[in-house]
């Protein structure tokens, strides 16, 4: 495992709380939306509403990619994470009531919600296979694409590094 990678993941997970979802839809076009989130390390929750377009695309196809990542100012501060895996949906009472606490305590504004009604909200659940570290301080269009196996061990794969005069070579 390489803990340093996977301890980047982490904190870049932990810094950020809004990510965006991208799910495959019924007649094969992808279908990104902005979701807020929280994370228990390496796994990803977010609550949707049963029955929602991004619900009904992820019953059919579990595949999605996420995209996180902050505004930075200078180009070469931005960092931020491409992962892809399967989620999963929970609709346990009791799963759906340990996540809100996760999600409350990463969005405290959220407590002025009303509590959701559990017939009508899923937890999905994304533990990444495949994640794709963008670090610009390493060099414009820095990557690091790592493999996360299932019991969370991290492999790397390849490191990438695009040259912005490389970007515009025809």
């Amino acid at each position: 495992m390489d803990r340093d990678f996977k301890a980047e993941i982490i904190a870049l997970l932990d810094e950020h709380r809004i990510m965006t979802i991208a799910t495959v839809r019924h007649d094969g076009w992808p279908q990104a939306t902005v979701v807020s989130y929280a994370n228990e390390g390496l796994t990803l929750y977010c609550m949707l509403g049963l029955n929602t377009q991004k619900h009904l695309n992820i019953v059919r196809d579990p595949r999605v990619s996420v995209a996180i990542s902050g505004d930075y100012q200078q180009p070469m501060q931005y960092k931020g994470l491409s992962l892809a895996g399967r989620a999963t949906f929970s609709e346990d009472d009791d799963e759906i009531d340990r996540v809100r606490g996760i999600v409350l305590s990463r969005h405290p504004t959220y407590k002025e919600l009303p509590a959701p009604d559990p017939a009508r909200i899923g937890v999905l659940c994304l533990t990444p296979d495949v994640v794709s570290i963008i670090d610009y301080s390493k060099g414009f269009g820095h990557s690091d694409l790592v493999r996360v196996s299932h019991d969370a061990q991290i492999e790397h794969i390849e490191a990438l590094r695009h040259h912005w005069a490389g970007l515009h070579a025809a």
